[in-house]
């Protein structure tokens, strides 16, 4: 195989023409990829900004092209098989997804403890894509291991270019997003970052000519995560759909599947039909269709370090307590309060602070063209600022309820102050 042998192109809104190979569609043609045209990207978005319909399809697309993009022009030199092997990778890297991207994960990880990666390694082992790739003589394993980001043989570098602190998966998602969201953050200068990469103890690096580039993606992560990926009626509509798949799991059989094929049944389309015919479902799902949306009565903006927030991202039993605590005390139903945070499993984007950026290895460069290790934050003041941690803690509940759940959630949690009260 060679990258040479090229089938045609793709006209993407972003890149302008994405090639592709031969190999490389054989692989976009199967039933199994051609499913992400129902997998959307932001889920619950399209009640915020309508534009935002754009599906997990062509973000794989854009994360493929990047990873080329980064074959053929970083400072990095990879063999042509490391380049097919990675940008297939890539291509694959979102395959596992399931009805409604990272809402359904929500389930997932609840009652199966297993993330989309899980799955998309699943599929590329044991669905009939490994057949497909066998064929194509790629190495089935190395494909799955590389698409999930883990650490793959002697390269490790490979794996952190689709999943790390600066990675293809986030360029394209931040930049793609914002496009079709119009929200605004998205000029990032990916291909700068891209061109000055390179490997520093066997680790992926950015030199430090590129830290001006590296700054505005930094700064295009938080604003995408606070003006998209966070904004209180997508997460309202997150929260709803995910609390109408809960119900309904049992019935509709959404976590039932025992092969790659029961999975990969279930998308975007065929779930939400049968939500609206469910029972158990059906109520939350007509809330959703008239617009009737959970409201946010109360949000608090912690830029620390807090035992609260770090409980209720990683103790489900903490928050149910909190819940009911809330709901005691406004006299509501249990089932009428939520207690939203930014990296509950089912959020759009997983965001943690910025801090695991400052962990990217940078360099600088000496007169004899040797790399010299450079800490980050003597590089940008602006990323040393970032440093801080940014968590969001947020209670919902119906209209209804909106002034004796927000009392209750203030006197549990305090009152916010005025800036943390200022909508996004």
């Amino acid at each position: 195989m060679s990258l040479r042998k090229y089938w045609g192109f793709i006209k993407d809104p972003i890149y302008g023409y994405i090639k592709i190979s031969e190999s490389e569609k054989s692989i976009i043609d199967t039933r199994i990829f051609q499913r992400l045209r129902r997998i959307r990207q932001l889920a619950g978005s399209e009640y915020v900004y309508p534009a935002a319909n754009h599906t997990r399809f062509e973000h794989s697309l854009g994360v493929m092209y990047l990873a080329g993009f980064f074959g053929e022009n970083s400072m990095v030199e990879l063999s042509e098989e490391d380049r097919e092997l990675l940008r297939v990778a890539a291509l694959l890297h979102d395959v596992g997804h399931g009805p409604f991207s990272h809402v359904y994960e929500g389930l997932l990880v609840k009652y199966k403890g297993k993330t989309h990666e899980d799955m998309t390694k699943w599929i590329i082992e044991s669905s009939a894509l490994a057949d497909v790739l066998k064929n194509l003589t790629y190495d089935v394993e190395k494909v799955a291991i590389l698409a999930v980001g883990e650490p793959i043989g002697d390269k490790p570098y490979l794996s952190q270019l689709i999943r790390g602190p600066v990675d293809i998966d986030k360029m394209d998602f931040i930049v793609r997003d914002n496009y079709h969201t119009g929200a605004g953050y998205g000029f990032v200068d990916v291909f700068r970052i891209l061109y000055t990469m390179d490997v520093l103890n066997n680790e992926l690096a950015v030199d430090a000519t590129a830290i001006s580039a590296l700054e505005t993606f930094i700064v295009a992560r938080i604003e995408s995560f606070r003006s998209i990926y966070f904004h209180k009626a997508s997460r309202a509509v997150q929260i709803m759909l995910l609390k109408a798949m809960d119900a309904a799991k049992d019935s509709l059989g959404l976590l039932d599947f025992n092969t790659p094929e029961e999975y990969l049944a279930m998308d975007d389309y065929t779930v939400w039909s049968s939500l609206t015919h469910s029972k158990e479902a059906k109520s939350i799902v007509n809330d959703i269709m008239e617009r009737r949306l959970l409201k946010c009565v109360y949000e608090k903006t912690l830029f620390m370090e807090s035992s609260l927030v770090s409980s209720l991202l990683t103790n489900e039993s903490v928050k149910i307590k909190l819940e009911e605590e809330i709901a005691s005390e406004a006299r509501v139903s249990r089932d009428d309060v939520f207690i939203d945070s930014p990296s509950l499993p089912s959020v759009s984007y997983r965001y943690s602070s910025g801090s695991e950026v400052m962990d990217i290895p940078c360099f600088k460069r000496d007169e004899n063209d040797r790399k010299i290790p450079q800490r980050l934050a003597m590089l940008s003041r602006l990323l040393d600022i970032m440093r801080n941690v940014m968590n969001i803690v947020r209670v919902y509940s119906r209209e209804e309820y909106r002034k004796p759940v927000a009392k209750a959630a203030e006197r549990i949690f305090g009152k916010p102050t005025l800036s943390e009260m200022v909508s996004y």
